[in-house]
Parts: C-alpha cells; structure tokens; sequence
C-alpha cells in the first residue's frame, strides 16, 4: 500500500489549509481568572495590546485591549467557522445579529459582498482559570457568490452529531459520517452542494483506539490537523501533536492513538479552482477586485 501521506507540516497559530478553505486559525490560551470587565485579572504590562499575537505565550490578547479578541473588523468574499470548543465567544456584526457562544457551538458566516464584525473572548470565571479553545475556518466562496449579501448561521452544540464508536467521538459540522449529516450550511456556501464533498469534523480518539478514514472516489484535498494528545499513530510512524497532514483522499488512512487521548480536526473538499487574491480580510479572484 503506498504511504497515503502526501506532506506533514507544523502547526503554530495559523494553520496552512487546501482549496476550497483558505486557513484554519487555532486559538489554545489558558487565560487566568477574569475581573470585572472580563479581562484578565493580571497585569497587562508589556504586551503589545492591540496587536499581541506571541504564540509562544500561554494566552494573548490579540486586537483587543481590555477583553481578549477581534474588535470590529470587515470580510469580504468567503465565509468563516467558528468552532469554539472550550470558553466563549462575544459576536456583534452589521446585519444586527448578536450573541454569546462557546462550549461547542459553531458560527457560520458568509461574508459575501461585505460585513463588519466582531469577536471577542470574555472572561466569565472571577475564581478559576478561563482556557479558550477555538478554531475558525476560513472557507473560500466560488466567483458567482463573492458577492451575495451576507447570510449568518449559528449551529448549535446540541444541532451538531456527535458519533461515537468503539473509542472514536467525531464532531460532524459539515459533511456526512456513515448515514448522519451535519446540519445545513448557510445557502450560498461552497459546503452547501453535497457534490462538493466539504466535510469539517473533530475526530478524537480514547487511549488505545484507532479509526480508520475511508478512500473518496471525489477528487477531495484532504487535511489532518493533531493538535491534542500525547502521540499519534499514522501510516506506520508515530506524531506528536502539533503535526498536521495533507493526506491521498484516494487512499483510506487509519490513525491510531499511542497511550493518550487525542484529537484532531480534519478538513476537506473539492477544490473551487479560481485564482485567488487576499488581502487581510478581503479574499476575492483578481488584484483590481
């Protein structure tokens, strides 16, 4: 059997992605308790607030100053995925939606022609630790529908499968697993055509436990991203977390968990096939767009 693993990267904060997703950013922080404001109640001094991305820290503050996170800021031209599986998530955006999720809630938006939002993290624990786990999926938008008016989703926890078998949990958020499918994406999505093969799902293994992905006879870009656990098993060698995978979607791959839990995030999809041009939060086909 030839190896299925097409190339193997590390992961930092941003993690590299195939077409049709554009990037996944992962955010892990174990922030300290929260004061008042819902910040952290420790001494701010010396990061660079505002713009404090230092990866090698146990938490940052990102664009926000006094609560962690993204103040208002455009999107044009795809559709991000939040999946916040630990902590919480303040939104508020220009369509007049707004709200708090987390805890294994998903936020599907379509930017399209233009939305400005914001996303910000808050501290709710007074007296104990707040960690934050969060994934948001940057998903690329076909030229016909860069400029639809913008459409907001949220896929609640207790809408998304959540499939277990002999040691195996998969999170389904996009796509189909063995008969079940995760609930509808917003209309004008590239995942909204089955034909399309986007499939988003969180795969975590108990000690022991293996699980096996299946060849596609679709012509997928497939990722795996191991980012929790102690070692992962896969094609024979063994990973540490913080390892990610393009894998041969023609191919069926078995990865195995080596004593600890883990877990991982696997995207994939039929490739859009346009050429793409970005710039920060603007993600269109030509320069001049």
């Amino acid at each position: 059997m030839a190896n299925p693993v097409l190339s193997t990267f590390s992961l930092r904060l941003m993690w590299p992605t195939q077409d049709p997703f554009l990037f996944c950013a992962y955010h892990y922080d174990r922030y300290p308790k929260g004061n008042e404001e819902m910040g952290p109640a420790e001494p701010l001094a010396g990061r660079a607030l505002g713009n404090d991305f230092d990866p090698d820290l146990p938490w940052r503050m990102y664009h926000g100053t006094k609560v962690p996170g993204f103040p208002y800021h455009p999107h044009r031209g795809f559709e991000t995925i939040t999946l916040v599986n630990q902590g919480f998530c303040d939104h508020s955006d220009s369509l007049g939606a707004a709200g708090r999720f987390g805890q294994g809630d998903v936020q599907w938006m379509t930017a399209g022609k233009g939305v400005q939002h914001a996303e910000m993290f808050p501290l709710l624990n007074r007296d104990s630790d707040n960690t934050l786990q969060l994934f948001q999926i940057w998903l690329n938008l076909p030229a016909a529908n860069k400029l639809v008016d913008a459409h907001f989703k949220m896929l609640w926890s207790d809408e998304i499968p959540i499939l277990e078998e002999d040691g195996v949990q998969i999170q389904l958020i996009a796509g189909k697993h063995n008969g079940s499918i995760a609930p509808e994406p917003p209309p004008d999505s590239w995942a909204a055509n089955p034909d399309n093969g986007v499939a988003i799902k969180v795969i975590t293994l108990e000690p022991s436990s293996v699980y096996t992905i299946e060849e596609s006879n679709l012509p997928l870009k497939r990722a795996l991203y191991f980012y929790e656990g102690g070692q992962l098993q896969l094609h024979n060698t063994s990973y540490n977390q913080l390892t990610g995978f393009y894998l041969d979607s023609g191919q069926e791959v078995t990865i195995g968990s080596l004593g600890d839990r883990v877990s991982c995030l696997l995207l994939e999809g039929i490739p859009i096939g346009e050429p793409i041009a970005k710039h920060g939060p603007f993600v269109m086909n030509t320069q001049e767009e």
